[in-house]
């Protein structure tokens, strides 16, 4: 009976150890992902920024123009306008100029911004995925731990003792090891 629990558990000590490892390295591969995904929202967000930043001087401009009464300057700095800002600016328009200025509108969404906001929650998401991972990976370690207690209590029974310490030791081995096992089927696969 010691024979089969030790090899048995033996094979699922190194089967947890393999687990972790795998995992661990899911939880690496996710954070890589998330951290590619966070730069590229970042340079995303700066290009929105940047049109921001273009979208504002002009208007600013367009203000001065008009405020001045300058009609000719007023239509050529229209026509400057970048393409997102012209659809807010005629929305703008349209709406009675109710709102504070064209960038406040829904309809402005300068270019770079909605893959900012998808590259966020990628990240995000991918940042999740490695937590998740990493606890998946925690979990097989402490079953190795588990594990290995097994094998200490099996190697333990057969130690110059009274028969009664002995079987003792050995039960309590495989009620641990059952119990490892149990848990054990409860865990996801990585292969």
């Amino acid at each position: 009976m010691t024979v089969f629990v030790l090899s048995i558990i033996a094979v699922l000590t190194a089967w947890c150890g393999f687990e972790a490892s795998k995992w661990g390295g899911e939880m690496s591969i996710s954070f890589s992902q998330a951290s590619s995904a966070r730069i590229q929202a970042a340079a995303a967000d700066g290009e929105a920024r940047d049109a921001r930043l273009y979208d504002l001087t002009i208007y600013a401009q367009w203000v001065l123009a008009e405020a001045d009464g300058r009609e000719e300057l007023v239509a050529f700095i229209e026509e400057r306008f970048s393409p997102e800002f012209r659809i807010a600016f005629d929305a703008w328009e349209e709406d009675g100029r109710s709102e504070r200025g064209p960038m406040v509108m829904t309809e402005y969404v300068p270019p770079g911004t909605l893959e900012s906001q998808e590259l966020s929650e990628r990240a995000d998401a991918k940042f999740d995925e490695a937590l998740v991972n990493n606890q998946r990976g925690d979990n097989y370690s402490l079953l190795t731990v588990l594990f290995a207690l097994v094998l200490f209590l099996t190697a333990m029974s057969q130690r110059d003792l009274s028969r009664g310490a002995r079987m003792s030791l050995l039960t309590l081995a495989i009620v641990v090891a059952l119990g490892g096992c149990v848990v054990l089927l409860t865990f996801p696969i990585k292969i």
